[in-house]
């Protein structure tokens, strides 16, 4: 594997520091000395290699700070590219790997544009197909996108409950009102929430989260990327999930559940409601993914988790920032890129017409790491103060701390998937053995590990079972 493991901070990691600087600087990541090794990176017009390292060094000060141990963590560059990329190799051949609907992809549009759709999600999918009036057929879908402008399909779909982007330059998105509201925002969002009923927790060596309990009502990527980071570090995760759910990107070796049980609940029923504020009154850290006002329309609101539970950290991710006219529409990686200007700002790198799309979802990656290290400040910030705390990120407003940084360093090109090295240890998912990369982030005195397999789907008891 070329590059892995090799020292170097100087031009290799000046991106990565210059990144985890301006993420100190928006919520308070604890001052430490992050070394990043590796002397290659991803080819891309953003320093996706770098931002992602810099939230992967995030982590780590949040823990060596919580678990007071040495503040110097290492970042192996390529390792965390691999991370981004894919953690794991299946052993048997005929495992399943997460699959993309043919809906999931850039069509063009009567006004010159593109327009990216979600349909991964059979109601996602649905909800797009019945506002265009088509069949799935990508050509009669095309039929239908090139006599519309992107507006309107943006309009149809979102209005019908759809998730779709409309591709724009990034001139026009700093120009659109959503765009500007989320370029007002800081990276996260922090509040108090009042005094704390802590249980004399306290970090336990070596895993310094054992005992913590993590409540995560989290989709696709980022969120289960951040409770999967907090379960690294010994966290009990109960993830939960609608009944007749499917993640698409939960298949594969089960990366996304490693170290989690997985539950089935119905919030929008009063017994599904009920034994949920059961379990958030024994949580230590919630984790949400769900649009900004969905917890508001299921009667969980602010006030009531407050009440439940004093003292809860919180974390919480919206797709296109928390003000603006956008606040509550459904978003996607890919889509957001459609949004913002990222993809079509990559066709002109790139050369090409159409927008272009990177082998990682960078926004997902980089923003899930972040939310781990928010949720360990939380607990930092318990102990010390005695409060509890919500922290607000967008995938949005990631994004605007990578386009506003523009390209890497000059260095040689990472070449993805990437071989290796792999854990020793053979790793078990639910669709059987795997290698999985070793972990890209050394924090001395925390063993980054997971002390279950990836469950499968909705095979877990929603109770807590840790003491």
């Amino acid at each position: 594997m070329s590059g892995a493991g090799t020292s170097g901070t100087g031009t290799s990691g000046a991106a990565a520091q210059s990144f985890l600087d301006e993420i100190q600087s928006s919520f308070g990541v604890p001052r430490g000395t992050a070394v990043f090794t590796g002397d290659v990176s991803m080819l891309s017009n953003y320093a996706m290699t770098d931002l992602g390292s810099a939230a992967f060094a995030a982590v780590g000060l949040a823990v060596a700070e919580l678990a007071q141990t040495e503040p110097t963590v290492t970042v192996d560059r390529t390792l965390a590219t691999g991370w981004f990329h894919r953690a794991s190799k299946a052993l048997n051949p005929g495992a399943p790997r997460p699959g993309f609907n043919g809906m999931s992809r850039d069509f063009p549009t009567a006004d010159g544009r593109f327009v990216r759709f979600q349909a991964n999600y059979p109601h996602l999918r649905a909800a797009a197909l019945a506002a265009l009036g088509t069949s799935d057929d990508p050509a009669a879908i095309t039929a239908v996108t090139a006599r519309l402008t992107g507006e309107e399909i943006e309009d149809l779909v979102v209005t019908a409950g759809g998730a779709v982007g409309a591709s724009r330059t990034r001139e026009e998105w700093l120009a659109h009102p959503q765009g500007i509201a989320v370029s007002a925002e800081p990276v996260a969002l922090i509040d108090v929430l009042g005094e704390s009923a802590d249980r004399g927790w306290r970090p336990t060596p070596g895993r310094p989260l054992a005992g913590i309990r993590v409540l995560d009502i989290t989709r696709v990527l980022a969120g289960p990327i951040s409770t999967r980071t907090l379960a690294a570090y010994g966290a009990e995760v109960l993830h939960l999930d609608p009944a007749g759910y499917d993640e698409p990107m939960g298949i594969g070796n089960g990366d996304l559940m490693l170290g989690k049980r997985n539950a089935r609940l119905q919030l929008e029923t009063a017994e599904g409601r009920e034994r949920f504020l059961e379990l958030l009154a024994g949580a230590d850290i919630l984790v949400h993914g769900l649009r900004a006002d969905a917890l508001e329309r299921l009667d969980l609101g602010e006030q009531v988790r407050a009440d439940v539970r004093p003292g809860l950290v919180e974390v919480t991710l919206n797709a296109y920032g928390w003000s603006g006219p956008w606040v509550n529409r459904r978003g996607f990686d890919t889509v957001v890129q459609a949004s913002n200007g990222m993809a079509m700002a990559g066709a002109a790198w790139a050369g090409q017409d159409a927008p272009y799309r990177w082998p990682l979802s960078i926004l997902d990656h980089a923003t899930g790491y972040l939310m781990a290290a928010a949720a360990v400040r939380g607990l930092t910030r318990r102990r010390a103060e005695g409060v509890g705390s919500r922290t607000r990120f967008s995938l949005a407003r990631t994004a605007e701390l990578l386009c506003d940084y523009g390209a890497g360093p000059d260095e040689a090109v990472l070449e993805l998937p990437i071989d290796g090295p792999w854990d020793p240890r053979i790793a078990s998912g639910p669709n059987g053995p795997a290698h999985r990369l070793m972990p890209p982030l050394v924090v001395p005195g925390a063993e980054f590990s997971f002390d279950r397999p990836g469950d499968p789907f909705r095979t877990s008891t929603p109770v807590w079972i840790g003491v």
